[in-house]
């Protein structure tokens, strides 16, 4: 082995794999890589003593506050996704059509696994009665619904590529703001509207996929909430009987399940298991 000098041992550092020469201890690392950091993450624990780092160890450095750079961004993603999965999901284009309870958690959540761009539809703005279920806070109350949640989307993943339209979804522009999206998400409260969605983009849209959403109200069995195969391209989600009605409410957690299992449809979707 000869001089210890000259010897390198390879860590990750921030999801990067790198070579360092050995010997060298967190806190010089974190003196040559990243000084200001304020918090250092060894093999996944919080520490703030000093250790002598040893091969294939890995490391955070973390300063609060700071926005990560585009690759320290990616290689977190890929790390937590692995590059094959996380390529497709990068290149993906989502339309989400209703931006409440369901269209909103589904943002949420398609930004968390870095999906690579969203179209965000809807026309309505942000008032008191939606804070029970939908992503927005008190803060944004009387923004239109679209910015309020491009506000919020940007602060999980400040990379994500974001269409916003700040209008009503019907038959003649559907085909003009999704035509670009691999995959729809139906995520209306009224029936009519959900149905004039399907059949138009069935129609002037017949390539891609549509996940919907029917019967998630109230606050029944969890197990209840299924994913059906309607058709070829159409999966409905939910337990398609509890629709809001006076005595059951829309509430955050049957909502919030029901547009997990729409989040996660679409990933299969994207991943090529619902071919």
């Amino acid at each position: 082995m000869g001089n210890n000098a000259q010897y390198k041992i390879k860590i990750k550092l921030n999801e990067k794999e790198i070579s360092i020469p050995y010997p060298i201890t967190l806190f010089q690392l974190k003196d040559k890589f990243k000084p200001d950091a304020d918090i250092i993450i060894f093999n996944g624990f919080p520490i703030q003593s000093d250790y002598t780092l040893k091969d294939g160890d890995e490391v955070v450095l973390i300063k609060k506050g700071e926005k990560p750079s585009p690759e320290e961004f990616e290689a977190l993603m890929i790390a937590r996704h692995t590059p094959g999965i996380h390529n497709k999901i990068k290149k993906s284009v989502v339309g989400i059509a209703g931006l409440g309870g369901l269209g909103s958690t589904v943002a949420v959540a398609l930004t968390r696994v870095g999906i690579g761009k969203l179209i965000l539809v809807d026309f309505d703005i942000v008032d008191p009665s939606n804070l029970n279920r939908q992503q927005y806070f008190i803060d944004q109350i009387g923004m239109p619904k679209v910015y309020a949640l491009k506000e919020t989307l940007l602060k999980i993943n400040p990379y994500i590529k974001i269409d916003t339209y700040n209008e009503k979804l019907n038959s003649s522009n559907i085909e003009r703001i999704f035509k670009y999206a691999d995959v729809i998400v139906e995520a209306f409260d009224r029936a009519e509207e959900k149905a004039m969605l399907i059949n138009a983009i069935s129609e002037k849209l017949p390539d891609k996929y549509i996940v919907a959403a029917s019967g998630v109200a109230g606050f029944g069995d969890n197990n209840e909430i299924k994913t059906i195969r309607f058709s070829s391209k159409i999966f409905i989600i939910g337990d398609q009987k509890t629709e809001a009605r006076p005595g059951v409410g829309l509430m955050a957690p049957r909502v919030g399940i029901a547009a997990h299992h729409q989040a996660n449809q679409v990933l299969r979707i994207l991943l090529g298991e619902e071919t």
